[in-house]
């Protein structure tokens, strides 16, 4: 009988190994893909797809670009890691879920053509909901969930959040903002939940819980980015050297207790919590630029709180740390920046990381190290077994229920301030209402910036409710209310069986165009507060700011204040409490100053208009 011959080779192999003393070499077997493999451990996927990587796709991993500077065929050619959507980040053809779904698909499948199929990770500012969406739920902005101080509220707001990005396989939010701001003058104080790094760490611990909640999108997970660390809360004003900006981006003086003592807890707590990128800050202390702190970025953050997931820089914050842009990449490497965004050119940070490590400027353990901590992520996420959007979630998106959920929001953020007379609640059937203020109907201005544009925009930008539409639907149909945005009136405002309520606000604004010297209101709500206070007989005023503002000289004149801060698109949420259906709930998170020259906080004589925590219950 003819043996075949594999029969006939394991046969052989067999009698050498029974003789004793054979060295035999052992069969070639074809090379196993561990890092496909999804019941492989998380680890041995990394190192086995990380030996299997050229320098020049450990480099792409690094890389992170805005969508509108790279097409998908340039991801297929250089391996790129990420891409993100920028603030007004929305899709070319249209701003719609299924746009969202097709655009991010389309770049993830071309990473998947690539030589080893690593998927990117697409990520966006989901800073109060998928606020880049046309159509997609816009919740109160933080400062405003601050007020509310309802951590399993924030939870669930998290989970929504996870699950309308998801559906367009946004899997990466670049939140949430952990920043503990001592100057309410900087144009991001909206974007912070309060003063004190306890409160701001265990709302950021619940908003992180729900975003990442395993259940999401099985298998893929949503992750969150606290940012920006470290120390953006207490830059000095005059200290930026961005464009016009005061203190975004500007310098942080100060001890390093303070940093520890102020800044560092929400980092720690949410690393506890399950945190897995960390985005660096523009800012700089004492001289350095964080992006540029070896100190920050790996002693403390990788070494002292065992950060082991990866560091992404801010929009194209390493620029700033040298006029020689190799100088500048090598520096923030070293320093411990995993991922760089540079959102307009791809090659420029490929090819000056790439000469830096061929002139061993950056070591290859540095890249590997980076790039390890980034799949560990991927991985992590469940990218490589569901890389694509969810679309069977689109149906979700802006849904009642979520809504609902934001109205609810909005109703806990609001703060009393001012009540005299007891005038608030106010009954549903009073006989004549009147109304003014450009904010009492504009969806723009009640939403503030982050919301489809990075500024923000006044209009109908998004669906939604305004306040005035929720005050029309919250009255008996035999209330009369008239609105005019200009505050003048053809009824008699003074009548006794009249109120008036004068919704005025901040126009939109978003980071350090949002920085503010006078913390006051536009002219021409000036004018409108100024008219409604000569003809109105009882005034109550709904302030929409991101933040506090001078207001110690009007507030003799008004009979109620409440603070709405930036309600979102539910401004139904304010009529509820306005007229009882809700009680109000919240209470102030930051410090609302009586002058400027009570800024920074902790600074200037005698007390503040309202402190901490204040808020009045009827």
């Amino acid at each position: 009988m003819r043996l075949r011959p594999f029969i006939f080779l394991a046969a052989l192999l067999t009698v050498l190994s029974a003789c004793g003393g054979a060295r035999t070499t052992p069969l070639p077997t074809a090379t196993v893909e561990i890092y496909r493999d999804p019941a492989a451990a998380i680890a041995a996927r990394v190192e086995d797809l990380l030996q299997r990587m050229t320098l020049a796709e450990k480099i792409g991993q690094m890389t992170l670009i805005e969508k509108n500077s790279l097409t998908p065929d340039q991801v297929r050619e250089l391996a790129i890691g990420g891409v993100l959507s920028g603030g007004g980040g929305y899709p070319s053809t249209e701003n719609s879920p299924a746009a969202w779904a097709d655009m991010v698909n389309q770049f993830q499948r071309a990473a998947l053509s690539t030589r080893l199929g690593i998927p990117i990770i697409y990520g966006a500012d989901g800073v109060h909901g998928h606020n880049n969406l046309y159509g997609a739920v816009i919740f109160p902005h933080n400062i405003g969930l601050g007020a509310a101080n309802d951590p399993v509220l924030i939870e669930q707001i998290g989970r929504v959040t996870a699950l309308e990005m998801a559906a367009t396989g946004v899997f990466w939010n670049y939140a949430p903002a952990v920043m503990v701001p001592q100057d309410v003058r900087w144009g991001r104080t909206y974007e912070a939940y309060a003063e004190r790094p306890d409160h701001v760490a265990t709302l950021a611990v619940a908003f992180l819980r729900g975003l990442q909640a395993p259940d999401i999108a099985p298998p893929n997970r949503v992750i969150g980015t606290p940012k920006h660390y470290l120390g953006d809360g207490s830059t000095a004003w005059g200290s930026s050297t961005t464009d016009n900006y005061q203190l975004d981006q500007g310098e942080t003086f100060g001890d390093e207790a303070m940093l520890r003592a102020v800044h560092l807890p929400p980092y720690r707590a949410t690393i506890a919590a399950g945190a897995r990128v960390i985005m660096a800050s523009y800012s700089s202390w004492n001289g350095q630029k964080m992006h540029a702190s070896a100190y920050w970025l790996t002693d403390v953050l990788k070494g002292e709180l065992g950060f082991n997931g990866f560091v992404v820089s801010d929009w194209a914050a390493i620029d700033q740390i040298d006029s020689d842009y190799t100088r500048a990449v090598i520096t923030a490497i070293n320093a411990g920046v995993d991922m760089n965004m540079a959102p307009y050119d791809a090659r420029r940070f490929i090819d000056a990381l790439t000469q830096a490590v061929a002139s061993g400027a950056v070591s290859e353990a540095r890249i590997d190290d980076a790039v390890r901590r980034i799949l560990t992520v991927k991985f992590t996420m469940g990218l490589f077994e569901q890389p694509f959007a969810q679309t069977d979630l689109l149906a979700q998106i802006g849904n009642p229920a979520h809504r609902e959920l934001a109205r609810t929001a909005v109703a806990k953020s609001l703060v009393l301030l001012k009540n005299e007379d007891h005038v608030l609640p106010l009954p549903k059937d009073i006989a004549h209402l009147y109304i003014g203020g450009q904010a009492a109907n504009d969806l723009g201005i009640q939403s503030g910036g982050w919301t489809i544009e990075w500024q923000g925009r006044t209009g109908s930008i998004i669906p939604g409710t305004t306040i005035l539409a929720g005050i029309q639907a919250a009255v008996s149909p035999q209330t009369i209310v008239e609105y005019n945005q200009h505050g003048r009136f053809s009824g008699d405002p003074s009548a006794p069986d009249a109120v008036c309520i004068a919704v005025v606000g901040e126009l939109p604004y978003a980071e350090g165009r949002g920085d503010s010297a006078s913390l006051s209101l536009p002219p021409g709500e000036q004018r409108v507060l100024r008219r409604m206070e000569a003809a109105c007989a009882r005034l109550v005023v709904v302030l929409i700011a991101g933040r506090p503002l001078i207001i110690t000289g009007d507030l003799p004149n008004w009979d109620a204040l409440v603070a709405a801060w930036l309600p979102g698109s539910e401004g139904a949420g304010v009529a509820d409490v306005l007229f009882g259906d809700r009680p109000f709930h919240g209470r102030l998170p930051v410090t609302w100053p009586r002058s400027l020259d009570q800024l920074p906080l902790g600074t200037g004589a005698g007390e503040p208009l309202f402190p901490y925590g204040f808020g009045l219950t009827p």
